[in-house]
């Protein structure tokens, strides 16, 4: 039972060392596969400062003014300028957060890999000690196998030189158990 036990406790963890590797190697590529497919998916768009008040085509229900829609047409310089400095920063400002992320989560996948690493070997350890307590075990009952099989011979060879002199089994029980009650009795 406890063979059957270690094997399955090495194989366990010899999972855990596969899921680990597997995460470190698949993991990055698809984290930043994945931060593409959502940047692409939600691209905003600065917000356009215009004054509509001019548009007759457009007619603005009753409660809602919005002065700013006729000058979205418009192309400003200076507005640019500075939403292209504004984008340009915030852009900077995410990459380098992305960037903070991702080695965070790199460390934490190197602490996880070395510590996989870690119970692999000491589990390794143990299969060893087992393996060399097994061939002990072995060792020895392979030793008293020889021995139970000399001391049959040895025996077998006291019987036989016992019933060359005369010796006879049922008389030796008979002897042997008549001497029993008298000393009992």
């Amino acid at each position: 039972m406890g063979k059957r036990c270690d094997g399955v406790v090495v194989r366990v963890g010899l999972g855990m060392v596969a899921v680990c590797i597997a995460g470190y190697i698949l993991g990055p590529p698809l984290y930043w596969h994945l931060l593409e497919v959502i940047k692409h998916s939600s691209s905003v768009c600065a917000p356009c400062i215009c004054d509509c008040s001019s548009h007759p085509i457009i007619s603005i229900p009753q409660g809602f003014s919005n002065s700013s829609f006729g000058d979205c047409a418009k192309h400003n310089p200076e507005v640019d300028v500075d939403t292209e400095k504004d984008v340009a920063e915030l852009l900077s400002e995410e990459l380098n957060l992305r960037e903070t992320e991702a080695l965070k989560y790199q460390q934490r996948t190197n602490m996880a890999l070395l510590e996989s690493k870690k119970i692999a070997s000491q589990y390794q350890k143990e299969a060893d000690k087992c393996n060399s307590g097994m061939e002990t075990c072995e060792e020895a009952r392979d030793k008293a196998e020889m021995a139970l099989v000399a001391q049959k011979k040895l025996t077998a060879l006291w019987e036989l030189r016992a019933r060359q002199k005369g010796w006879k089994e049922g008389i030796a029980k008979s002897k042997t158990q008549s001497k029993g009650k008298v000393q009992t009795s």
